[in-house]
């Protein structure tokens, strides 16, 4: 059954100075708040691996930030602003970010309505030549628009058209722009696979050393992709979230990481909202393998609270590694819309790593499924103990 909330009752005042505009000069000096047996108490992440229990599975998004903003001029030198969200033609990221020549993106367009029919362009510097990207709208919908781009060399890629013309997109709640230390300190040090439009921010805070402290304290590690859509920021506006349209993101889990899951089932704490909406994904995504024999390619919003899920996540898990092993499949590749609110009951993950969310959004949602009514206690604590908020601040591991 759709959950019956209510939005409203989900928000807390959050001045605007508790809002880390910048990161802190080292990654892992971040303040994080513990939330066990019932207790908080706080220390800062450098000591995330001194309290983990023996066994954990610890599972990272590695995804990467694209440069996914584009600013053009017009003729008349308005600006016009174009914000890749996904890949249309090829629909694959992969494909479209390696295509040549062209391809086309669903986009957020600034100043939609002054876009009339011309194409626009936006010369770039290349090993000493210049060429041109040009960019044309083909259709509009729902505010956004398709925008098919192309480029005049054929030696580059989009990905890399986009790494010499494009801007880091960082969070709207920044009130800022991009600054070099973004293009830095706005990717995670494990990021791997480009697609994202915003960063998987709870994995901001690991460095160097903390994974070889995880290391030596035995703590496995696995990793997942999530590309992280600019749905993450979207508010809810409606007043229950029955009638909110939740953002789909496309995610990838292998075979190796599956068989990581099924050898730790009831110790794996996902580093972030992302990777904890992928590695619950994948418990319906098995459900729907066992019940159909059809690997599903979305799994929407509602599915978890039309499916009572009470099949054992071993049994699951099992299910997905025999049907990749028997089929020749290296992985699993869909999308999720999957929204985690009370009273959902997690299937795979039995805690998480995240920073501090927006009031009344479906990212603060699900740290009350995880938490119960204790996330006011929580979230009370950190803004009286002075912890920064949102995507470069602080952080909580909540078992």
């Amino acid at each position: 059954m759709i959950p019956q909330i209510h939005i409203a009752d989900y928000s807390y005042a959050l001045p605007d100075e508790r809002i880390a505009k910048y990161p802190l000069p080292q990654r892992d000096a971040s303040k994080l708040l513990v939330f066990r047996d019932s207790s908080i108490s706080e220390t800062v992440f450098a000591r995330l691996p001194d309290l983990l229990p023996q066994g954990t599975l610890l599972v990272f998004n590695n995804t990467k930030v694209i440069r996914a903003r584009i600013i053009f001029r017009r003729s008349t030198g308005a600006a016009v602003e174009v914000f890749c969200l996904e890949p249309c033609h090829p629909n694959s990221y992969m494909l479209s970010l390696a295509a040549r020549v062209e391809c086309s993106w669903v986009c957020a367009v600034g100043n939609l309505k002054r876009w009339k029919e011309e194409s626009l362009l936006l010369p770039f510097m290349h090993n000493g030549n210049t060429y041109t990207l040009s960019a044309k709208k083909l259709s509009v919908m729902n505010g956004e628009a398709v925008v098919k781009f192309s480029w005049d060399n054929p030696e580059l890629t989009f990905a890399e058209v986009l790494e010499i013309s494009g801007v880091l997109p960082i969070p709207p709640y920044l009130h800022r722009p991009t600054e070099n230390a973004d293009y830095e300190r706005y990717q995670t040090i494990y990021s791997k696979y480009k697609g994202s439009v915003a960063a998987p921010t709870a994995g901001l805070h690991f460095t160097p050393s903390v994974l070889n402290e995880l290391k030596s304290k035995g703590i496995n590690t696995a990793e997942v992709t999530l590309h992280v859509g600019a749905g993450t920021f979207k508010p809810v506006k409606a007043s229950t979230i029955e009638n909110h349209e939740m953002h789909a993101e496309h995610f990838e889990v292998s075979l190796e990481a599956l068989m990581q899951l099924r050898q730790h089932l009831g110790k794996i704490v996902a580093v972030g909202t992302t990777s904890a909406r992928c590695l619950e994904s994948i418990y319906f995504i098995g459900l729907n393998l066992l019940d159909k024999n059809i690997l599903q390619s979305n799994i929407g919003q509602w599915m978890p609270y039309e499916n009572s899920g009470k099949i054992k996540s071993s049994t699951i898990v099992d299910k997905l590694i025999n049907y990749l092993k028997n089929n020749g499949l290296s992985s699993i590749s869909a999308s999720t819309q999957i929204l985690i609110a009370p009273p959902y009951r997690f299937r795979i993950i039995r805690g998480m790593v995240t920073n501090f969310h927006q009031p009344q959004s479906t990212l603060l949602l699900l740290v009350a499924a995880m938490t119960g009514d204790r996330w006011r206690e929580i979230y009370r604590y950190a803004l009286e103990h002075d912890f920064r908020f949102l995507s470069y601040g602080d952080s909580s591991l909540i078992l």
